[in-house]
């Protein structure tokens, strides 16, 4: 059976059976799951657990927490580990902000409850107060290339802090740890910009960074495509523009 075959079957497995759309907005329903569950899953190769992966950053992006409880039962379901699904949000906090994170943490940790998910999980950081400036950079220089290697120390003198913070925090607290691998998380970055829209120089960078490490164009065209329902076109069609962009 195809997911159009039976979307009603399909939207349930994401969204839970005590979903009341299909009994108060049963047209707007079986629209959106003939769209999302139909033709978009359905276009292409993609598996599973990368789709799911790319929902949910993508519903931290756009601030989807109501979908994203919804959804979480579902990625796990489909193979997404609590550890990755832990590892996202906390890069999230990189990109999005704690502002915009905080709830997201608190559903995660209230269906990981309901699953029997021991919590806290095992830690996963790699890095020491120490070296974690240097092992950031060394993410940058891996995903972006040699001219990184320095850019921790580039920039005005009054604003140079942000770039060392920048290798330090974001790339040294980060994207050093367990759970998740560096072309993960640079797919679950490509989400959180693409979905928050008004990024588009650093999406275009990272569209950039993810070629570079062998998540191509085709691939995040397929990540675009996957999480269009979620996000929209406007922001989707921004999206693609970039990858193109990074592409030349």
């Amino acid at each position: 059976m195809t997911y159009a075959e039976n979307t009603r079957d399909y939207f349930e497995m994401f969204y839970g059976k005590n979903t009341n759309l299909f009994i108060y907005d049963p047209e707007f329903a079986e629209i959106f799951a003939d769209f999302a569950f139909g033709e978009v899953v359905n276009h292409d190769d993609l598996d599973d657990k990368t789709r799911f992966m790319a929902i949910l950053a993508s519903l931290l992006g756009c601030q989807g927490t109501d979908v994203f409880r919804a959804v979480l039962p579902a990625a796990l379901d489909f193979g997404v580990t609590p550890a990755e699904i832990k590892e996202m949000i906390y890069q999230a906090a990189a990109y999005l902000g704690m502002g915009r994170i905080f709830s997201f943490l608190n559903i995660t940790n209230e269906v990981f409850e309901k699953r029997g998910i021991p919590l806290p999980l095992p830690p996963l950081s790699a890095v020491t107060r120490q070296n974690r400036r240097e092992a950031g950079t060394r993410a940058q220089v891996d995903i972006f290339g040699e001219g990184m290697e320095d850019f921790w120390r580039s920039g005005p003198e009054e604003s140079r802090h942000i770039n060392y913070w920048l290798a330090e925090n974001c790339f040294g607290d980060y994207y050093t740890r367990g759970g998740l691998d560096l072309r993960q998380r640079e797919m679950i970055t490509f989400c959180f910009l693409a979905a928050q829209g008004g990024c588009e120089p650093q999406l275009i960078s990272h569209a950039a960074g993810n070629i570079r490490i062998g998540n191509d164009k085709a691939f995040l065209i397929k990540i675009i495509s996957q999480c269009l329902p979620y996000i929209g076109y406007p922001r989707s069609l921004n999206a693609l523009r970039c990858v193109n962009e990074a592409a030349k």
